[in-house]
């Protein structure tokens, strides 16, 4: 059966490392490319765009994919409608493999918002330097506070570079240590931080970090999610995608989305 996961989380590496070697499910990973040096998977991998709704429906068509799992970031919001486009267009059966979002600890500051502009709106009045952690592609909102002085942390440089007055880029990729983070805080004296609600294991530390400190964290919320069933372990989308492959006709597409347990 010929699977399609479309990756770049560790719950995708997770699972591309249990199907590696299967003989029964030939699955292909799909990296967007916006990482200069991705972490591969144990699996054949695609890099780019598929161009679209259409363009990814051509796809799966023409390689005969029987099932898709979507294990992109939280916040990679067009793959995932396009993937529901492009399976609903097909019928073919699409699972998300998503991170259980963080919720808030007794102790900590939250202040839930629903964008990066109201992140950005949300800072004024919780003190000068702020701890950037939203990746380097959605920094041009907080252009709108220039007063404050920014620690940019992202895997690879921002291009453009942000236009901030002041600001510190810091080039690093997680996971991240506990007491690390806290030193990072302590060390450019942080008095807000601002971060996406992603989830997962790897950056949460600085959470903790920040509720150690008794300093605001300013929480993006995720976008509203899709239709397709969700899973939170990768040992469970490599379960449904076997019962998937098990099943009569199990290796063609063009069927519905069965349930999840």
């Amino acid at each position: 059966m010929k699977v399609l996961i479309l990756g770049g989380t560790t719950e995708a590496t997770a699972l591309a490392r249990r199907l590696a070697g299967n003989p029964r499910i030939a699955a292909t990973v799909s990296l967007a490319g916006r990482t200069a040096n991705p972490v591969l998977p144990p699996l054949p991998t695609r890099i780019g765009g598929f161009g679209g709704v259409d363009g990814l429906a051509a796809w799966l068509a023409e390689q005969g994919v029987a099932a898709v799992v979507d294990a992109t970031h939280p916040f990679a919001a067009r793959i995932s409608a396009n993937a529901v486009a492009a399976c609903g267009r097909l019928g073919v059966p699409l699972l998300v493999l998503g991170r259980a979002p963080w919720t808030a600890q007794p102790g900590d500051r939250w202040i839930a918002v629903p964008d990066m502009a109201a992140a950005a709106a949300a800072l004024r009045g919780l003190g000068e330097r702020v701890f950037l952690t939203v990746g380097r592609q959605e920094l041009a909102p907080f252009a709108a506070v220039p007063e404050k002085h920014y620690l940019i942390r992202t895997v690879d440089p921002p291009d453009p570079m942000p236009a901030l007055p002041r600001f510190t880029l810091l080039l690093d990729r997680g996971p991240f240590a506990p007491d690390a983070e806290l030193a990072l805080l302590e060390e450019h004296r942080i008095d807000a931080v601002v971060s996406k609600n992603s989830g997962g294991t790897a950056t949460r530390a600085k959470l903790d970090a920040a509720r150690r400190r008794g300093i605001p964290v300013v929480m993006v919320d995720r976008p509203p999610p899709g239709p397709a069933p969700v899973v939170h372990d990768p040992a469970a989308a490599a379960a449904w995608l076997e019962r998937r492959e098990a099943a009569p006709g199990g290796g063609a597409g063009g069927h519905a989305h069965p349930p999840v347990p």
